[in-house]
């Protein structure tokens, strides 16, 4: 019997995520029958490869999803809560990587790896959320610890790449690290205070809380995804002059015993985890290691002794590839085999 195929579109192609989702879509075969690339009207007309061919990009409309089976969506909250509807009007499942719909009950906010029989959830509104980059990482390596032993409080401080930001950051940094290695003046668009050779304890906006709201976002989003309203969780949410892969130092507290070596033990066999952990050797988890690839790795596995069931790690992960393109394509490949 021949393998099904689907019409695909990609919203937000000429994106760095929207570039990736297109490179996974390859890298993994998806079972295209079309692909459609989509953005703005500035974009319109540029070429981009898929599987040795040149695709047009087209610009975004009303009626740009009709006949379309899956759409992937990165082009922005605004973007999706104007289209992602439209797109789901027309027969279409629409996989969104923007904040838009990800605390919305009636959306499923799914992580393969953690909830995937949470997608079903989607023929509400034809509409499924992928997580924020660095709550994706963080709940692929915890599951596997909740499922045994059960999670009581979750505390994270982030060190996240400059690409969670996009293009201009990524541009932003290489230019005032130049300036500053040739001795010049350093201009700063992007973000509020220079980057290069710095760390910004501020990612998204302030919160009346105190809290950024990427920060609570990991607040929201951890609990939706692993289904339990009562774990605590806690994060500080900091930018880094790193490229690519964001890095997490997490402490938990269980609610059953569990050793550092039994925590290693259930790690190593978890769903898109890779344990990097020997510190005589000096391995550990680097996201010079992660860039490029779909695992999250997890090392520095340690006992907190402050306490009594705590739990040290620091984890790093690419927040393109498995932070945002590769888990929505692992989405709609749950979609294609399970559900359309």
């Amino acid at each position: 019997m021949a393998e099904k195929k689907f019409n695909v579109a990609v919203a937000g192609a000429t994106g760095a995520v929207g570039n990736q989702m297109i490179a996974c879509l390859e890298e993994r075969n998806f079972p295209i029958k079309s692909l459609k690339l989509l953005a703005s009207s500035r974009s319109a007309g540029r070429q981009l490869r898929f599987k040795g061919d040149s695709i047009a990009v087209e610009e975004m409309t009303d009626n740009s999803f009709k006949g379309v089976d899956i759409a992937l969506f990165s082009a922005g909250g605004g973007t999706s809560l104007k289209f992602a509807p439209m797109a789901a009007k027309s027969g279409c499942v629409v996989v969104d990587n923007s904040s838009a719909w990800r605390m919305d009950p009636e959306v499923p906010l799914i992580v393969p790896e953690v909830n995937p029989h949470a997608i079903a959830q989607y023929k509400t509104k034809g509409i499924i959320a992928n997580p924020n980059c660095s709550t994706i990482q963080m709940v692929v390596a915890l599951n596997p610890i909740h499922k045994k032993c059960g999670i009581k409080r979750i505390v994270v401080s982030t060190y996240q790449a400059v690409s969670g930001t996009g293009k201009k950051a990524i541009d932003e940094l290489l230019n005032q690290t130049r300036a500053m290695m040739n001795f010049l003046s350093v201009e700063k668009n992007v973000y509020p205070h220079r980057i290069a050779f710095n760390c910004l304890p501020h990612i998204d906006v302030f919160l009346e809380n105190g809290y950024t709201k990427e920060e609570m976002k990991m607040v929201h989003e951890t609990r939706k995804i692993m289904e339990d309203n009562s774990i605590g969780v806690t994060a500080t949410t900091v930018r880094v002059p790193v490229f690519f892969g964001h890095s997490e130092s997490i402490n938990i507290e269980t609610r059953e015993y569990i050793s550092a070596a039994d925590v290693r033990k259930l790690l190593e066999t978890a769903p898109g985890v890779k344990v990097v952990d020997n510190v005589s050797e000096k391995a550990y988890p680097m996201p010079i290691d992660a860039a490029g690839q779909d695992l999250t790795l997890v090392g520095r596995i340690r006992q907190d002794e402050s306490v009594a069931n705590g739990i040290n790690m620091w984890i790093a992960a690419d927040n393109i590839r498995k932070g945002a393109a590769t888990n929505a394509v692992q989405i709609a490949e749950i979609l294609a085999q399970k559900y359309l």
